[in-house]
């Protein structure tokens, strides 16, 4: 079974998971599978509230495949389809037809060119880059408290809180301290995507690098075509590659902008750089009257989570018995996060993970073993 069985394992162990993302509640999730009742902190009212709620939820089965990432790409795209299986599409789970698209703000619009008919702007060329078999998508949000939810539903927890430290004796977890109250833990795992740094205080992990993302959601009056897009678009101001997402519910997500810029402390700070709604706009607009039409309902921006190497840091934080990380998935972390938290799972409760090989992703490739 791709998803693990269940066996004998640390169900007794006082297990906290800092961070209600993606992988903090798939790792709930995949736990809760094995009969651990792990406890998800989250300082804000609802999981997803900063990257993995205002992600594109673009899925891709082998778009990995040149690096090491490719294995646990590809288990976690099947694993979406097994999840899906089980839910059903209450989060917005379907399959797509990928284009990337040639757009000029210079050259004419080919007559010879054959495209669903909202994509009727300044388009030149296109050419398929995936199919249903290969690309999918899910609303992040909802598909991450989809999972929460599931966990809930076998004995998991979500505590709302902050975590501000975590003890350790003899090189051991011994507890977590939320807010003000010191909290026993046999294990804890940094799940805190571009805010895992913060951890960087109390266990020997490297600091995890941020970018900063903007998106926007537009609400058509027409049907728009299961197509995601990849733009390349050639426009006075410059060459951009902004991305466009139609969702199951009818919104299409556009996103495309980014910037170096340092993180707030808290994801409820961060907000959309000034101009940069405005740009996605304008390439949706380019790309499709029906764009141009649209209003405009969400306006947003987030943190993507890098590892100095850009690959991410999944499994035990050496020198710290009971401490793991999973964290630094860049812009795939909605794709491989069922993988991710299975792994996690199995590491925990089996001592080794058998559904993807961790070893590209061990923590101490970037870890000097220090006493904590």
């Amino acid at each position: 079974q791709s998803t693990g069985t269940m066996e004998i394992g640390n169900f007794d162990k006082d297990i906290i998971i800092c961070g209600g993302g993606i992988i903090g509640c798939t790792t709930a999730y995949y736990l809760s599978l094995k009969g651990a009742k792990p406890v998800v902190v989250e300082k804000h009212e609802n999981v997803a509230s900063a990257a993995s709620g205002k992600a594109g939820g673009f899925l891709a089965l082998n778009w990995c495949d040149k690096s090491a990432l490719g294995p646990l790409a590809r288990k976690s795209f099947e694993l979406h389809g097994e999840l899906a299986k089980t839910f059903g599409s209450e989060y917005g789970y379907r399959h797509l037809d990928t284009l990337s698209v040639d757009m000029s703000d210079y050259k004419e619009k080919p007559n010879d060119i054959t495209l669903p008919d909202w994509m009727d702007g300044k388009i030149i060329s296109s050419r398929s880059i995936g199919t249903p078999e290969t690309t999918a998508q899910v609303h992040p949000a909802l598909f991450t408290r989809t999972l929460m939810n599931a966990a809930k539903e076998k004995g998991a927890s979500v505590r709302r809180g902050t975590v501000k430290g975590i003890k350790t004796q003899d090189g051991r977890v011994t507890s977590v301290r939320i807010d003000d109250e010191e909290v026993k833990a046999d294990i804890v795992v940094i799940a805190l995507g571009p805010w895992s740094s913060q951890a960087c205080e109390w266990l020997p992990i490297p600091a995890i690098e941020t970018l900063k993302a903007h998106s926007i959601v537009l609400k058509p009056n027409v049907p728009i075509t299961p197509h995601a897009l990849f733009l390349e678009y050639h426009t006075k101001e410059g060459h951009v590659s902004p991305e466009v997402y139609p969702r199951s519910d009818g919104t299409v997500y556009v996103c495309g902008v980014s910037e170096q810029i340092g993180i707030p402390g808290d994801s409820s700070l961060v907000v959309p750089s000034e101009g940069a709604s405005e740009k996605l706009k304008r390439y949706a607009s380019a790309l499709s009257s029906k764009l141009a039409e649209a209003d405009v309902t969400i306006e947003q921006a987030c943190y993507l989570p890098i590892s100095p190497d850009g690959l991410p840091l999944i499994g035990k934080i050496p020198g710290v018995e009971g401490a793991y990380i999973a964290a630094g998935h860049s812009c795939w972390g909605i794709l491989n996060g069922p993988a991710t938290g299975a792994a996690i799972a199995e590491l925990i409760i089996d001592g080794e993970s058998k559904i993807v090989n961790l070893k590209a992703f061990d923590p101490a490739r970037l870890v000097k073993k220090k006493k904590v």
